[in-house]
């Protein structure tokens, strides 16, 4: 845990952590958040008023910041997603269990819908860890090496191409060996490579 990259920027306050349990603000009995959808329908959906009343506990009302909902409808997430969303000061993420949510969360309550991928997963926790994390690592004091996020895969520096591929000791293993040029010394002619690397990555 230690070398978690959200936990680096929290011990380095510029990251802060607050969790709630939807049932802990649920105006419902018993810890009701969900229920069956309208027209019939397999699985249940978060109630809106469940949504609503968190929000209210939390900030008395609607937050003055991005909300935004973790759904496989959202926009998908990608690292120009995640740079815009590094410059917020605040971002309250809403993640379900169920079927999915009452549209008018996403209509009334969210102000942006966020997907990792084209699949479903049990529930939202997992793509608000990892929009954590994707985040969490764009906050001063995240990483070791503050250029470490400057050359990566899709970072502005490379023109949001994947990274090229790295080397390092041994030289050689089981016959295995690094790329010469990048043991040559030659700065120009493994930049080169490194191009020619990226560009052939970004056509697989």
């Amino acid at each position: 845990m230690t070398e978690a990259r959200p936990l680096a920027a929290i011990l380095g306050g510029e990251l802060q952590l607050r969790l709630l349990n939807l049932r802990a603000t649920t105006p419902l009995r018993n810890g009701q958040v969900d229920d069956e959808p309208y027209g019939g329908g397999a699985g249940m959906l978060l109630r809106v008023d469940v949504v609503a009343a968190a929000l209210d506990a939390v900030y008395g009302g609607v937050p003055g910041h991005r909300v935004i909902a973790l759904t496989p409808q959202g926009r998908q997430l990608d690292q120009g997603l995640v740079e815009e969303l590094a410059r917020e000061s605040q971002l309250t993420l809403i993640s379900s269990r169920f079927e999915g949510f009452d549209e008018r969360v996403l209509l009334h309550l969210a102000d942006d819908a966020v997907s990792i991928g084209p699949y479903v997963l049990s529930g939202g926790e997992l793509p608000a860890m990892v929009l954590l994390d994707a985040v969490a690592r764009r906050l001063p004091g995240a990483l070791g090496d503050e250029g470490s996020s400057v050359f990566e895969s899709f970072s502005e520096a490379l023109d949001g191409e994947l990274e090229h591929p790295q080397y390092t000791r041994p030289a050689e293993f089981r016959g295995w060996r690094v790329p010469d040029v990048l043991l040559s010394g030659h700065h120009a002619e493994i930049e080169r490579w490194r191009r020619e690397q990226r560009a052939e990555r970004g056509q697989g």
